[in-house]
């Protein structure tokens, strides 16, 4: 069976030298472009799956070992390589794969991936808690491009929400840090999210709408892609109304909707044989998004902290240009450059309960970056990943303050210091090595340096830091048999303190007023992760276990004193360390040629020590996980039932005992039960039906700021012309 969006694995020939390598060279590719061992002829279809077809083919004409399929990934090494054989514990997730929904959000597909767990403080918002770890402590990527910016959050935030679900082909999880290859913030692992590319010689229109009763939910997309040989583009855009959620047992949570409006345009040009551009653009705008935490009263409390709370609007506009050249020099056989720009505006409308004060935000960042890689495989037969990166980011941030008595309009303190900046500069590499006929090793190292401004303004005080860092991985892959990988990785990654770190001004959830802090040193974090994978005879499976050890832990800590309308004052410190250890196990397999199976499982324990106190870390997430059928049937349709559930977390932090986002006794246990069947309908159509949580179970992830939806039918219409 065929699930998700697999491509030819490329399997070790018997014989070659060195194994494995010029496999993993041959799948080198900006996307569309040839793998460098297949021959460059006019005749062949210019698109990446064929072309990997064609290179399993050539490599496996002289083996009796069969072609599997397996899923692709770019992520783990920066290069094209299949799952199975990457030395580093990685979650390659399709938008059709087994138990997906829909998604209204990025985070919708992240959901009870191995070693992935979602916090929701609102249902136009989610972050991806990988290996207890969250925010701006994870490294988000979109088409290799860095989203974390100087304001991004090491907590909940909302700036995954702004790249367009419907827009992704599919997405990679690396699970531990992954700093060399990546840099600042890649230290609980790094979420790529990699969109459709157009296909040369390839004309295609796409229309999807999507309707659920739990949110009245109504979304759609269009899209279309043409070219030639030399030159193909895709322009698409998207629409979303998300209503107000009705929960288990029936209840509506408001307001708790929003809406949303994307458009993106993707061109790649065939400069020559051995070069090719890309540009693209993607923009993404929620008007008015409401807080629901702070809208409505949560756990030990009688009334909500604010009286209004709207992210007014939100919204991401990226610009990105990337060249790829198949050079084959003496130096380099393949480089790849990329120049982008990001801006975020974060602006919202808010005001405390009983407040006649309105505050009005407008901040912003503009991210500028521009990288240049190369890879060499050497006559030794080490393969060579080497690389620069630098990054500028510029801080806006104004407030003003409405007193809706006397209509009068005033300049406050901003959120952030105003012109602040923070630009970075790097360079890496990382070597790959059979050193026998089993087994594989690597190892890098990364030197990155920081240059953080903060200007005094209406703060008084400003701050001016250059941390710098070197961190280094080191892996391993042994080939116990022709299915059955081990793999092992030490890693050390870090963060630098960001603009939000060094000078957040004001509220914050939890009835805290945050207040800044300029004299912060970047977190570390040392992992050590082990596991096995497996990939053959129609399965699927990896198991991975792991323990971190994070240091400098950047933490909000109460001073002692109150605002004047009954918020604690806190500010950041570096006072924490954690000590985080868990598994994750992943699995899909062919029970029969028609039935398959699909699970997995996760845990994760935390224990922070702060002071000399020791406690449970925060939003640690319970034990959790999926378990499912799929059964392929008649004009080939899909039918799939399953479960997800997640098991009681009573282990909380004194952070977590008084935030009103979770309930002070521990998060109940619960377990939902889905079903889903699509099916095509002609030539051009197919429907998908789902209903999620069947018996209308009332319901919290952790950590979350809403209870999840209820009972909730979704149809999903495809067309294809």
């Amino acid at each position: 069976m065929m699930r998700g969006k697999p491509v030819f694995s490329l399997w070790k020939k018997k014989g070659s030298e060195p194994p494995y390598l010029g496999q993993e060279l041959a799948a080198q590719h900006c996307p569309n472009l040839l793998c460098s061992a297949a021959p460059r002829d006019s005749t062949i279809p210019n698109d990446m799956f064929s072309t990997l077809a064609l290179a399993a083919a050539l490599l496996s004409s002289d083996t009796d070992t069969p072609l599997e399929l397996d899923d692709l990934q770019v992520t783990a090494g920066r290069y094209a390589q299949t799952t199975f054989e990457a030395g580093s514990a990685i979650t390659v997730i399709n938008p059709d794969g087994p138990g997906q929904e829909p998604p209204s959000v990025i985070t919708d597909m992240l959901r009870y991936q191995p070693g992935v767990y979602v916090q929701q403080t609102t249902p136009g918002q989610g972050i991806p808690i990988v290996r207890g770890l969250k925010g701006s402590e994870v490294l988000h990527l979109v088409d290799g491009m860095r989203l974390n910016n100087a304001f991004f959050r090491n907590a909940p935030n909302q700036y995954l929400a702004l790249v367009d679900a419907l827009n992704v082909d599919h997405i990679e999880v690396v699970r531990g840090p992954s700093s060399t290859l990546y840099g600042g913030d890649a230290m609980g692992g790094v979420v790529q999210i990699l969109t459709p590319e157009p296909r040369f010689e390839e004309t295609q229109f796409n229309a999807r709408v999507i309707a659920d009763s739990a949110h009245d939910r109504l979304q759609g997309r269009a899209s279309f892609s043409g070219g030639n040989e030399k030159a193909a583009i895709r322009v698409g855009a998207s629409y979303s109304d998300i209503g107000d959620r009705r929960i288990g047992g029936g209840t509506t949570l408001a307001p708790s909707g929003y809406r949303a409006e994307a458009y993106d345009l993707k061109g790649l040009f065939q400069l020559s044989n051995e070069i090719e551009l890309m540009a693209a653009v993607q923009n993404l705008e929620q008007p008015s998004t409401p807080r629901v935490d702070e809208l409505i009263a949560g756990f030990g409390q009688t009334e909500p902290d604010s009286e209004e709370f709207f992210f007014e609007p939100n919204k991401r506009d990226f610009y990105h240009t990337r060249l790829f050249w198949d050079a084959q020099f003496s130096w380099v056989d393949q480089m790849e450059f990329h120049l982008a720009r990001q801006t975020i505006d974060d602006n919202r409308r808010s005001r405390n309960t009983g407040s006649t004060s309105r505050r009005l935000e407008q901040n912003s960042s503009t991210l500028d970056g521009a990288t240049a890689q190369f890879s060499k495989l050497a006559k030794s037969g080490m393969l060579w990943t080497y690389g620069l990166e630098y990054y500028a980011d510029s801080v806006d941030s104004r407030r003003q303050q409405l007193d809706l008595n006397s209509g009068e309009l005033s300049n406050v303190n901003a959120r952030f210091a105003d012109g602040s900046s923070m630009d970075s500069f790097a360079i890496y590499a990382q070597m790959e090595h059979w050193l026998s006929d089993r087994f594989r090793a690597s190892a890098g190292a990364r030197y990155s340096a920081y240059d953080i401004d903060i200007p005094a303004g209406d703060r008084g005080v400003g701050a001016k830091l250059s941390p710098d860092d070197i961190t280094g991985n080191l892996s391993a892959l042994y080939q116990l048999n022709t299915n059955l990988n081990l793999i092992a990785n030490l890693g050390r990654g870090f963060r630098p303190p960001n603009i939000f770190d060094l000078s957040t001004l004001g509220e914050r959830p939890g009835n805290r007023f945050n207040i800044p802090n300029p004299n912060l040193a970047p977190e570390t974090v040392l992992t050590f992760d082990i596991g096995l994978r497996h990939s053959g005879n129609g399965w699927r499976a990896e198991a991975f276990a792991y323990v971190s050890d994070y240091t400098d832990q950047i933490v909000s800590v109460a001073t002692g004193d109150m605002t004047p309308d009954g918020r604690s004052i806190v500010r950041s410190e570096n006072a924490g360390e954690v000590r985080l250890h868990g598994f994750e196990i992943g699995f899909n397999g062919d029970l029969t040629d028609d039935l398959g199976v699909f699970g997995t499982l996760n845990y994760t324990y935390g224990k922070e020590t702060t002071g000399g106190v020791s406690q449970a870390a925060d939003r640690i997430p319970p034990l959790n996980g999926r378990l499912g059928l799929e059964y392929f049937w008649l004009r080939g349709s899909r039918w799939q039932v399953f479960s997800q559930f997640a098991d009681d977390q009573d282990r909380l932090s004194d952070r977590d005992i008084s935030d009103p986002r979770i309930n002070p006794e521990g998060t109940p246990g619960w377990g939902t039960i889905n079903f889903g069947v699509d099916f095509p309908v002609g030539q051009s159509f197919e429907v998908s039906l789902q209903a999620k949580n069947i018996t209308d179970k009332r319901y919290r992830e952790h950590a979350s700021g809403i209870d999840a939806p209820g009972r909730n039918f979704i149809a999903t219409l495809d067309y294809t012309w």
